[in-house]
Parts: C-alpha cells; structure tokens; sequence
C-alpha cells in the first residue's frame, strides 16, 4: 500500500530544508510541515567550498536525524537530495557515508542540470506558467539555477556556480563590503553567465520568476519598503527592477552585517551573505533586461516531491 506522506530533503550549501508532503488525489500534494536549518555546508575551509569540515558533518548529522524524526512522526518515507557543495566536495563519499552510517539516510547527489530541472517543476506548481515563456532563476548557497521555460518545456536548464555563500567566501571575507570587491565580484558574475553558451541573453521572456532564500529575502525588503511591513504570503509577490534597485543600493550602502540587520524585512541570519545575493540577482536583471519579477514559494524540495509522485514505482513502494 503506497504511503500517505512523503518527505523531501534538500541538502543545500546554505541551508537544510525538509517539506512533508500528504498525498491527494490526482497526483497533488499539501505541504503539511516544514523545517529549515542554516548549515554553510562546505565554507569551513577556504572559498571553494570543496571540502566539509568534521564540524559540519557533526552538524549536517545532527540536523537530519531531527528531519528523520520528523518524517518518521509522520510515517513518511524521505528522499534526500543533495547539491552544489556536497557534489563539489573532494571528501564527498566520506561524508555520504558518514550520514548513511549515522542516520540511515541514503543522500542522492544531483548534478546541476538535474537540479535546475526540479526546480523549474516545483515553481510551475506554485504558479500559473505552464502556457507562458518563462525565465526561472533560484540563487542558491553555491550555484544559481537558469532555466527558460517555453509552455511547460525547459528551452534550456543550466547552473552556474555563482551562489550567494560562495561569492561572499571570495570576495567579502569578514562580510565586510569595499567598493573594489564589489565591482570585482560583479565582473566575475557577468564572466560566469556570458561564458555558458547554452544560456541565451536575448530570449523573449514574458515572465521572471525567482525562488529560495535570496529573491525571498529581497521580496521581503520590497514589501517592507513598499508598505511598511513584511508581507506573510510570499508566493505571487512581484516586484519591479526599480523597486530591487533600491533595495539593492540600501544593501549594498551598509558596510558590515551589523548595519545590515537594520534593514526592513530582511532576515537576520541572511543579513552576512545578502549582498552577494543582491549582486547576482543584480547583474540577472541588467543582462536579461528584465522589468520585473514573481517569486515563487515552490523551488527544489517541491520539485523532489513531484517526481517522487511521478515515479511512484521508484520512490513510493
């Protein structure tokens, strides 16, 4: 008899998330909990984030035995799915292992394609895109997802390892902005974009849509900006190129994380690595000309679910 919860794990660079899943008819979900826990997997040891520490295997263990409990309350088998630094990781096998070891849990890595692929099916979930030309970019810890999507197919669906803990690893050490840095690291984002050949700049987009964490976080400084408080149903929300340019010049003004924290609807934790985030998402809208963007609520964790539904003969026995 097949399971009436499932649960997806999402073993990103900045953060751990776990979404449980009830089943409905039709192939549909209904998220019915959620768990999220910072991590910076991979950023113990230099900017590459090539190698997880012991430190943060200890964590990463800990953090996923307490998702496991969850699921378990639950009766929800999982799926754990891992990306950018873990399949980066030279010591990846060792850490796989160690959490098989200490949790029971057998961690999937993804490569980037599928990655932007998942993605893509998580956000035409949340919104109504299937019949329109849409470009989706999910900016995470350690690479950001692009993928154009022509009424419900993927035109192309590419990452690039520009993620907001990354680049705040190589140019903003002590999350500390200088005007030098910044400027270096926005030359190395257009470098990073304009040399994937597979990522077309002059495609007719009729629609941008942003998930995870940094176009969150923005969405929220937006609101805050806009109306004065931060707004609670993030999924759906717009905003213009106007609008997220000045909330990138009031980030970018304020020079260490403690300023940062002061600003309207951004989240304190997020409030070290933001500015790279903001320089991404920056340099996205300038070189696809973008006017505007929706967020979705729906990213990777979403996108696991839908293909655990679609392949129910693989993950739902």
């Amino acid at each position: 008899m097949p399971p009436k919860n499932i649960a997806a794990i999402d073993m990103g660079t900045n953060s751990f998330h776990l979404v449980i899943a009830e089943l409905k008819k039709k192939d549909s979900f209904k998220i019915i909990d959620r768990e999220k826990e910072i991590i910076r997997l991979g950023s113990h040891k230099g900017e590459a984030l090539n190698l997880i520490s012991k430190e943060e295997t200890s964590k990463a263990i800990e953090v996923l035995r307490r998702f496991k409990q969850l699921a378990s309350y639950y009766n929800a088998p999982i799926r754990a799915v891992a990306t950018s630094a873990v399949r980066e990781a030279f010591n990846r096998n060792d850490f796989i292992s160690a959490v098989k070891e200490n949790t029971g849990l057998q961690v999937e890595v993804i490569d980037g394609h599928k990655e932007a692929n998942l993605i893509y099916l998580g956000t035409k979930k949340a919104l109504e895109i299937s019949d329109k030309r849409v470009l989706c970019i999910d900016i995470g810890g350690g690479s950001t997802e692009f993928v154009l999507g022509d009424n419900s197919h993927p035109a192309f669906a590419e990452s690039i390892k520009i993620g907001a803990v990354r680049l705040t690893r190589k140019y903003f050490p002590g999350y500390i902005l200088f005007s030098e840095h910044i400027t270096e690291c926005t030359s190395y984002i257009e470098e990073a974009i304009s040399s994937n050949k597979n990522i077309c700049l002059n495609e007719h987009i009729e629609l941008a849509v942003g998930s995870s964490g940094t176009v969150q976080s923005i969405a929220s400084m937006v609101s805050y900006l806009r109306d004065g408080f931060q707004i609670k149903n993030i999924n759906g929300f717009s905003f213009t190129a106007e609008e997220f340019l000045q909330v990138a010049e009031i980030v970018l003004n304020k020079r260490t994380p403690r300023e940062r924290m002061t600003i309207g609807g951004l989240e304190a934790k997020r409030a070290d690595i933001i500015p790279a985030g903001v320089l991404i998402l920056k340099k996205i809208f300038e070189m696809f000309k973008l006017k505007s963007m929706t967020v979705s609520e729906y990213a990777l964790r979403e996108g696991i679910i839908l293909d655990m539904i679609a392949n129910k003969e693989q993950y739902l026995k």
